[in-house]
């Protein structure tokens, strides 16, 4: 009887030893949303800068996002941009672009505009040839105007959907990162 019990409480504790998992002591990383504050875009024609700068340092606190253009774009011109992106709540301030770049394949920025003020083109891609959106080239209307562009960065958007490789956010899915509209004058 005595051997019956030893018998059976090893076999339970196998039976318990077996059922636990190592996938316990080693959890997936969680990869957190980044923190941006500041998004900082730089436009340059050669001979001007325009620079659009939205900073946020509450987030979704009650304040609003300071937002600001510093000139108005030429008719017709074909503009250099590269995006920076800052969270500011830290000192010295973090660059997200850096981490944005090293987690390329799950990120991209997209580019709208009312009134047809401006069209966009990707200039930089991630490894596997689709666009991620932090360089682009922007040629403003050939005619005068105002409007608004938006630049939303998408977190782990649907590269391979419909249309999104071209630049519509349609299809991409996602979640988004940040999102800023900035109203602008071509003249």
């Amino acid at each position: 009887m005595k051997s019956q019990k030893i018998l059976l409480i090893a076999f339970l504790s196998l039976i318990t030893l077996a059922s636990c998992s190592d996938d316990d002591n080693n959890p997936l990383p969680v990869n957190e949303e980044e923190v941006i504050t500041t998004l900082e875009v730089t436009l340059t024609n050669g001979t001007t800068t325009v620079t659009l700068l939205s900073t946020d340092l509450d987030g979704d606190g009650p304040n609003d996002p300071v937002v600001s253009v510093s000139g108005n774009f030429e008719k017709g011109m074909t503009y250099d941009g590269v995006l920076k992106l800052l969270n500011e709540t830290e000192s010295p301030a973090e660059n997200i672009t850096e981490e944005v770049e090293e987690e390329a394949l799950d990120h991209q920025f997209f580019y709208s505009t009312t009134n047809s003020i401006a069209t966009f083109a990707y200039s930089d891609e991630d490894t596997d040839g689709n666009p991620i959106g932090i360089e682009f080239k922007m040629t403003a209307s050939a005619d005068a105007g105002n409007g608004k562009v938006t630049f939303t960065l998408r977190h782990e958007p649907n590269k391979n959907a419909s249309g999104v490789k071209d630049g519509d956010i349609t299809n991409a899915a996602g979640e988004t990162d940040i999102e800023v509209t900035f109203d602008v004058v071509v003249e």
